[in-house]
């Protein structure tokens, strides 16, 4: 009688402690495969792009200028948003098959618009640079563009030397800004911020400043087109390129807009535009 009491006590306490090792056991699993699980599902959501999808989805890329920036991208004398990107950016969207939608943007806040989803791109003569690498995603550049300084037609500037101790006008938020304030000049110079390059212009044809600091590309579009006294020194500060930008992370659509641009310019589209606006075609697309 007691072997046989002693024996199902003993049993009892086997099975409860297989139970327990079981039931461990199942926690545990279960336990890792929920952190597994998570683990991966973090995973493919940080390896997942849908920025291509999303503006095929909306039927539209929303592209952010500064609507004064000529030849790039400009407002014209029938309030239409025309230019050398603008073009380049319409056949991109054709092709995609979806439309092309403007949005004014400040210079200065630019990246704000972009990381809030307001726009999907900012392409308007766009200049890269360490700063803006670090904000945005660049793409491959597909123009180079010169820094140069802008002066009256009967102005005796001609050198950098001769810029000590002159106003130069610059727009806020341009790299034109950030090159002139790291330059061996800035100590010497006294720089007019403005919010446009036509305001600086404007202020050098009105002797308000003795020089203006812009891309090559702008100044010399508005010397050829608007017949202004103006003219090019010949000493500049340094070459840019020009690049498209995108939010950090929307590679996929980075990737499609680079492939058709290349599309464009093996078929002789790109050149077609680019004669158009500037002569000849000036880009490095490849």
């Amino acid at each position: 009688m007691k072997k046989s009491i002693l024996s199902a006590i003993t049993s009892a306490s086997l099975a409860a402690m297989l139970l327990l090792t079981a039931c461990g056991t199942a926690d545990e699993n279960s336990s890792k495969e929920e952190t597994t699980g998570a683990a991966a599902s973090k995973a493919s959501d940080s390896t997942t792009d849908e920025s291509y999808q999303k503006v095929a989805d909306a039927g539209k890329l929303v592209l952010g200028l500064d609507a004064t920036f000529k030849p790039m991208g400009y407002t014209d004398e029938d309030d239409n948003i025309v230019g050398f990107d603008i073009d380049l950016a319409e056949e991109v969207c054709s092709r995609l098959g979806i439309k092309l939608e403007t949005y004014g943007v400040n210079w200065d806040t630019k990246e704000i618009d972009l990381d809030a989803g307001t726009i999907d791109c900012i392409w308007n003569g766009l200049s890269v640079s360490p700063a803006r690498k670090e904000q945005m995603l660049m793409s491959d550049p597909y123009m180079k563009n010169e820094m140069i300084f802008t002066v009256n037609s009967d102005s005796e500037l001609k050198t950098l030397e001769d810029l000590k101790g002159k106003t130069i006008a610059v727009q806020n938020g341009s790299t034109a800004q950030e090159i002139l304030a790291e330059s061996e000049l800035a100590a010497d110079i006294t720089v007019n911020e403005l919010t446009t390059n036509v305001e600086a212009l404007n202020q050098l044809e009105m002797g308000m400043c003795d020089a203006v600091f812009l891309d090559s590309v702008v100044a010399k579009y508005e010397i050829n087109t608007s017949k202004k006294a103006f003219t090019i020194m010949e000493e500049g500060l340094e070459e840019e390129e020009y690049a498209i930008g995108f939010r950090k992370g929307d590679q996929a659509l980075c990737d499609k807009v680079e492939e058709v641009l290349s599309e464009m310019k093996a078929d002789g589209t790109v050149e077609k535009i680019s004669t158009k606006w500037f002569g000849s075609d000036i880009t490095t697309i490849k």
